[in-house]
């Protein structure tokens, strides 16, 4: 066969291209189904755990025999993931309803990972077997083909509360993310109720059964005015807090204290500790001095964070301070996004409430459907085993009198009595009437003798009228819309009285956290950084007392005020800022904080190569020095700015080695040096050097030779400096040549 080359637009076959993966990450991996509330993954764990028979009264099974057979039958994709899914779908502190029961280490709420899926075991909880994955044998939802078309999964589970509410969702596809918060199981099946009773009720009246989330942590959610309008438009931003009380010291030289008792839902995992260092952190930027001690007791028995109180410490003012500086107040991102019919939608309260309603009718009807079918088959089989019962004889006759099965079976359903021998004609004219059909034929062949007793007769005689009896009751079912959320409400009451528990978050319109930092009292300080990058600030008084150590011990010094900022400049051309009520003030013998844990200074990509106060930076005019021997003077006043990192200045594949203050003022003449690896050394006025932008390369300094660079510079003058050791030897400036800039400088040999 010989081959055909078909012309394409190439953008074209990249746009098809990334819309089919987009659409493939959206609707199979990330975001859950409106109907039953589950991401794939999800689905088909618990699916996998059903086939498994891991009912929630039998024995736990490992957890990597679970992973295996997920990722074996239903979803190729990592083993990692699918666990991920298994663990999330155990903690109780993450899903409003935990759907799998986990025996082992499931990991905890304060960020401790999961034990390998070989140590753990799980089953499925009661409430997953009885109202995520009943009914599954009733064919009320579709199932589809596997990856490899050798195993059959349902597209949905046929769930019976809206799970999407209920344990909510979280995911990040390709252009768009879902997160919805979970609610309280009764809550939303008191709404779901309200919506059957009224179907065009709105989202304010459904907000009367459901008046907010239900975090499992607790907490409390502090914008209950805006709730209406989350639940409406399907996106916007709760505000929580955790919950704080205070304790009195009862016994003698107890003290006060204030108690976190639950947190936020955002503070799950490593944010606990992230709010203990926070916490230490305003103590030790002296925030707040009424905390002396803070302790975690948290336990299996719930959230317990200690903090304890100096003597007539502000209660309140302590609380507005934790909830405008750490994470004990929080946001919570809003976006009820989730697939309806194979599509990305943004739903309101009302949208997800009548989606999953829409869905529940269906599985309930084809449930009732299925039933009613086996009803009607067994019905014609009860009735063909009766009329059999009445004429037993005769059939018992056409049954000795034939060769075989199959003539039986003739004479049953058409009355053919060619090839049976009948002792009269009676028998003969009787049996040439029959009509039974096929299946009442097989039953009566089938017919144990003992089923002919007087009392066999009566219960059979019992069943079929029971039989008749539910079919009407099914086919009401079906054909009364009433009858049918009749059914459904039974069966929601009885999920919420089994299953549904009190509400633990509180919902309200809470006062804005006001915290009004006291003014800094003003004083200068002293940063110090040695030349491992430990960094501290001493006051005035320690530093006069060490001065002479100092200088030995530290690289960088600078005198500011503690309102002051540093600026740290670096060899790629960045300034760096931190505030120096952020640096922590040490002892003098204390080893002091990194200097990359204090900003976004990085020690691992780039190197300090000047360190100045703010302050003093846009007062002064700098002079810029590279490696390849680009210079310029920039005015201070360009680095006064917020940003915390900045361009200092423009490289290109180059280094910057200097930043000095310079004076540039016409009555005085102040000199540069600048030496180079090779030992050339170059002396030129400094007025030689034009100003110019920081964005700007700047000009030649010095003319190098072949892989030399410089590797140093000095502006007499300003740096009070008239001659350095080189090669173990005094080099008095006075005695180099001045010559001009741009020109290669004299080579200095010992």
């Amino acid at each position: 066969m010989s081959e055909q080359i078909i012309k394409a637009e190439f953008s074209e076959v990249m746009q098809k291209s990334y819309i089919d993966y987009a659409m493939s990450v959206i609707c199979s991996r990330a975001l859950p189904d409106a109907r039953d509330g589950l991401k794939p993954v999800q689905r088909r764990v618990l699916y996998a755990m059903d086939e498994l028979g891991l009912r929630y009264d039998r024995p736990h099974r490992k957890s990597a025999r679970i992973v295996g057979d997920a990722m074996g039958k239903y979803h190729p994709h990592g083993d990692s993931s699918i666990y991920e899914a298994l663990v999330v779908m155990s903690q109780e502190f993450k899903k409003g309803l935990a759907l799998v029961d986990g025996h082992g280490n499931f990991g905890s709420i304060e960020g401790d990972g999961a034990a390998a899926m070989r140590y753990t075991e799980a089953r499925l909880q009661k409430i997953t077997q009885e109202a995520y994955l009943s009914d599954l044998d009733k064919n009320v939802v579709d199932f589809v083909s596997n990856f490899d078309e050798t195993e059959k999964e349902p597209e949905v589970l046929p769930v019976k509360i809206p799970n999407l509410l209920v344990n909510g969702a979280d995911g990040i596809a390709v252009g768009m993310t879902t997160s919805i918060p979970p609610h309280n199981l009764g809550e939303v099946i008191d709404a779901v109720k309200a919506y059957m009773r009224k179907e065009s009720i709105s989202n304010e009246e459904l907000m009367e059964y459901l008046p907010g989330p239900d975090f499992p942590t607790g907490g409390l959610v502090v914008n209950k005015k805006d709730l209406l309008n989350i639940y409406s438009s399907g996106t916007g931003k709760l505000k929580l807090r955790g919950k704080v009380i205070f304790e009195q010291g009862k016994k003698r030289g107890e003290k006060d204290k204030l108690v976190i008792t639950e947190i936020p839902y955002t503070m799950i995992g490593n944010n606990i500790s992230k709010f203990l260092s926070d916490v230490v952190n305003l103590i030790e930027t002296k925030k707040t001095t009424d905390i002396l001690d803070i302790s975690n007791e948290s336990s299996k028995d719930g959230i317990r964070i200690v903090l304890e109180l100096r003597k007539g410490a502000d209660v309140e003012r302590l609380e507005n301070l934790l909830y405008k500086k750490t994470k004990l107040e929080d946001t919570f991102g809003v976006n009820m996004l989730a697939i309806v019919n194979g599509r990305p939608e943004t739903l309101s309260l009302r949208d997800v409430i009548a989606h999953h309603m829409q869905f529940y009718y269906e599985i309930t009807r084809r449930k009732y459907q299925t039933l009613l079918n086996k009803l009607y088959e067994q019905r014609e089989i009860k009735e063909g085993l009766i009329k059999a019962c009445d004429i037993i004889d005769l059939i018992i006759e056409i049954i000795r009198g034939s060769q075989s099965q199959k003539e039986v079976k003739a004479c049953l359903t058409k009355g053919d009595t060619g090839k049976i021998r009948f002792r009269s004609s009676d028998s003969m004219i009787e049996a040439s009437k029959l009509r039974f059909t096929d299946k009442q034929a097989s039953a009566i062949l089938d017919l144990k003798l003992y089923r002919l007793i007087g009392l066999e007769i009566m219960a059979l005689q019992e069943e079929y009228e029971e039989i008749i009896t539910k079919i009407a009751e099914y086919e009401d079912i079906l054909e009364n819309p009433s009858s049918m959320k009749k059914v459904i409400r039974k069966e929601l009451d009885s999920i919420k009285k089994e299953f549904g528990r009190e509400r633990r978050t509180v919902i309200e319109d809470g006062k804005e956290a006001v915290y009004v930092e006291a003014p800094l009292k003003e004083e200068q300080i002293y940063f110090m950084m040695d030349r491992f990058g430990y960094c501290k600030t001493f006051d005035k008084a320690t530093f006069e007392r060490n001065k002479e150590n100092a200088k030995k011990d530290y690289k960088y010094i600078v005198p500011c005020m503690n309102t002051d900022k540093i600026c740290l400049f670096t060899n790629q051309g960045s300034m760096h800022q931190i505030k120096a009520v952020d640096i922590p003030a040490g002892k003098y013998r204390d080893k002091g904080t990194p200097i990359d844990n204090l900003g976004n200074y990085d020690s691992s990509k780039e190197a300090i190569i000047s360190v100045m106060a703010a302050e003093a930076v846009i007062h002064e005019m700098l002079l810029f020095v590279t490696a390849k021997s680009m210079l310029k003077i920039v005015d201070g006043v360009e680095f006064k700015v917020t940003k915390r990192t900045v361009a200092a200045t423009k490289l290109s594949d180059d280094e910057l080695i200097k930043v000095i203050p310079v004076n540039v003022s016409e009555d005085i003449q102040d000199k540069v040096v600048l030496q180079t690896k090779e030992g050339m050394f170059l002396k030129f006025l400094l007025n030689e050097i034009p100003k110019k932008k920081k964005s700007a390369f700047g000009v030649r300094g010095m003319k190098l030779f072949k892989e030399d660079v410089i590797s140093n510079a000095y502006v007499m003058g300003a740096q009070n400096i008239s001659s350095i050791m080189y090669k173990k030897k005094k080099l008095e400036f006075n005695k180099l040549k001045l010559a001009k800039r741009d020109t290669k400088g004299s080579k200095i040999r010992r």
